[in-house]
């Protein structure tokens, strides 16, 4: 996906991928800057980790509280801190400027992938983790009239509704499931069952029926339909899974890195093509 982006803007750049044990985090991140490079992607486990990482954070990263894109940035003669990319060799002073793209990512995908409008929307958020929080979070900030937050410790979704409520003092925010026979518009999986076949489904049908909800949206993009997808489709919910907020938050990285519109479509395309071979 990147590497296509960066093939369409025309840049002598190249995207890779490396291995990195949580323990090592921090000397990883050491030398991607002390060569230079222009920026980096963090997934799972290293998100939270980094933010302690970073010489400075971006709003993004501060208010969920987690960093996925990091921009290396070089200072200037006249102490400006500018994207690398604007030097032609290598300023001796180097920071990390980390900022998160999943947030806006989940509202877009939501949004073009779905049709689902988020403000004034009654939302079942299932997982209360990183992923969950996060979503959670960003949800409530852009005007969700109800979230009901389940997750497998009621704690971990007690903690959240406190956060949430504190954030968004008019949201209603349950830490369980509607009540009876309550008319949803979503239900979003940010749990990770469903990645194995053999996965239990994220969620009690005794306690929600998905006759009751409007859409339903996986986080998991692999496989491109979950179990909990084919109940949501048996049951006439419109589905989509998480492959659009993958889509949305490289594109945005990119963004940040090359300072470019990033070529979506084509984008789209060579991730789509690499993870259903299409």
């Amino acid at each position: 996906m990147q590497n296509a982006g960066i093939t369409e803007l025309g840049l002598n750049w190249r995207y890779l991928a490396f291995e990195v044990h949580p323990d090592d985090l921090r000397a990883a991140l050491e030398g991607a800057r002390r060569m230079n490079f222009i920026g980096v992607n963090l997934t799972l486990p290293h998100k939270l980790l980094a933010v302690d990482f970073m010489d400075v954070l971006d709003e993004s990263a501060k208010t969920w509280g987690a960093v996925n894109t990091v921009r290396f940035e070089g200072q200037d003669i006249s102490g400006n801190w500018l994207p690398l990319r604007e030097f032609q060799d290598a300023p001796r002073q180097i920071r990390l400027h980390g900022f998160n793209t999943d947030a806006d990512a989940v509202i877009r995908s939501l949004r073009e992938d779905l049709g689902q409008a988020v403000t004034g929307a009654r939302i079942v958020v299932l997982g209360a983790g990183g992923a969950g929080r996060t979503a959670a979070l960003k949800l409530g900030a852009e005007g969700a009239a109800e979230l009901y937050l389940v997750n497998r410790t009621i704690d971990k979704a007690e903690v959240l509704a406190k956060e949430l409520r504190a954030a968004n003092p008019k949201l209603k925010v349950v830490a369980d499931y509607p009540a009876g026979s309550t008319r949803v518009d979503l239900v979003l999986n940010a749990t990770s069952l469903g990645l194995r076949p053999d996965d239990p489904l994220p969620f009690d049908p005794a306690r929600l029926s998905l006759k009751n909800v409007g859409a339903a949206y996986d986080m998991i993009y692999r496989p491109a339909e979950t179990a909990f997808l084919g109940v949501a489709k048996a049951s006439g919910c419109r589905i989509v899974n998480g492959i659009g907020m993958l889509l949305y938050q490289g594109t945005k990285a990119l963004e940040l890195w090359t300072g470019q519109q990033a070529p979506v479509e084509k984008m789209r395309e060579a991730l789509e093509r690499n993870v259903y071979g299409k």
